[in-house]
């Protein structure tokens, strides 16, 4: 990996746009300490480290929302509109037709995806100060001007951020949105490690913080495993004539990744989670807001197997979402490609999709672990000061290994050795 950076460092197109990733995550990092006036962040604290969303949502925002600074709702709402946006286009046909006219059809579903992201966070925006008026103490002042003022500083940090993403995209490397939450993950790593070596040392519990530190090594290592793991489909193409061009028979792989969803499944389950919640802050009955307070316990038995299931569930639909055997075995069959043993068109698709299910079992039974693994190892160590669960764990390593294959890929282009 070392290799690869030192290598890219020697080509100015690709310094160029490393140094571009970079300018944009010191940009970020310094808006992420601008607060939002009229906020008491010591109540604040105290809330987030209550185990409730608050704590999950402080998670993908690499604390921007323990300290409500203008990123605390951070890409959360456009990532949910690309969700919806995908999901959309199982069930629209218009959508399903743009995904296939290529690039002019992608600028119309990522200006929709804009759009649809400033009404979700103003959605988000609304129900977090709905949520933080009800929890008292900590907005310092409740008139609308300062209602304005907050709702409006939050959703217009979420567009700035929409917009920082897609310049990293488009300029940098690797995916900016993925970047931008890979970076406020990482950038709260050392105020997290202290903060749970100081509590260790203050109960004096060694034992506890040892084994967090060989899960995390081995939740590391499970991770990189998974992510890397493929089935492998040997599709053979026969010789063939294309007008005046002849193509020999080739033997190739159709590659089936464990893990197709990737952490979608999960960050679609905590948005389901944190949706009833949200709901309940316009309910006028305390009893109501108490029961929904009590139910998003990350701690709670039922919180942690409803997590699971939801997170098993959405990782079959999004996988059938995003690997679809029918379309799949007809691009095949129009190429004249075929897997050993079963003929081409519906044949084909039954043996993919019995494939895809038994992966995907394996896939979804990997996310739902991952994503109550930090309830386990609040359990096992008595440690609940840090935060990188599993959840955390598997962005960090999934971005960075997709960024390194990114520039590997570069640097392949331009005759430089990667691995």
């Amino acid at each position: 990996m070392f290799t690869i950076l030192a290598n890219a460092f020697k080509v100015p197109d690709i310094r160029r746009k490393m140094l571009f990733v970079l300018y944009a995550m010191a940009l970020y990092a310094a808006g992420a300490h601008i607060p939002v006036p009229g906020i008491n962040n010591d109540a604040l604290e105290g809330l987030i480290g209550q185990g409730t969303l608050f704590g999950m949502m402080d998670l993908f925002v690499g604390g921007s929302l323990r300290r409500f600074s203008l990123f605390a709702l951070g890409v959360n709402p456009y990532i949910n509109a690309s969700i919806i946006m995908q999901l959309l286009a199982v069930v629209l046909p218009k959508i399903k037709e743009l995904q296939k006219e290529g690039e002019t059809g992608r600028k119309v579903i990522q200006q929709w995806t804009r759009y649809l992201t400033v009404g979700l966070a103003f959605f988000q925006a609304i129900g977090m100060y709905t949520m933080l008026h009800g929890s008292g103490g900590i907005l310092q002042h409740d008139t609308w001007p300062f209602r304005v003022l907050v709702i409006c500083s939050l959703v217009g940090g979420t567009l700035f951020l929409m917009w920082l993403g897609e310049e990293i995209t488009k300029k940098g490397v690797g995916n900016g949105v993925s970047l931008i939450i890979f970076f406020g993950i990482i950038g709260s790593l050392p105020t997290q490690a202290y903060q749970t070596f100081k509590l260790a040392t203050w109960n004096d519990n060694k034992a506890g913080l040892v084994a967090l530190f060989l899960i995390s090594v081995a939740t590391i290592a499970f991770i990189i495993f998974v992510h890397l793991g493929q089935r492998k489909i040997p599709v053979q193409y026969p010789k063939r004539i294309v007008g005046r061009k002849y193509y020999s028979g080739q033997t190739t792989y159709l590659p089936l990744k464990v893990n197709t969803a990737g952490v979608i499944p999960i960050i679609f389950a905590i948005s389901m989670l944190m949706f009833p919640a949200t709901i309940a802050t316009y309910v006028p009955y305390d009893a109501v807001k108490k029961a929904f307070a009590n139910f998003t316990n990350d701690q709670s038995i039922l919180y942690n197997v409803m997590y699971f299931v939801l997170v098993f569930l959405f990782t079959f639909f999004y996988t059938a979402v995003v690997f679809d055997p029918k379309e799949v075995a007809e691009q095949m069959k129009k190429r004249g490609g075929f897997i050993l043993g079963y003929r081409p068109g519906d044949p084909t698709r039954r043996y993919l999709e019995r494939i895809m299910v038994r992966i995907t079992f394996m896939g979804a039974i990997f996310l739902g672990l991952i994503a109550v693994l930090p309830s386990l190892v609040v359990y096992i160590t008595k440690l609940s000061s840090f935060g990188l669960g599993g959840t955390s764990i598997l962005i960090v390593v999934g971005v960075a290994l997709d960024t390194v294959n990114q520039i590997e890929a570069q640097l392949l282009m331009r005759h430089y050795e990667g691995f």
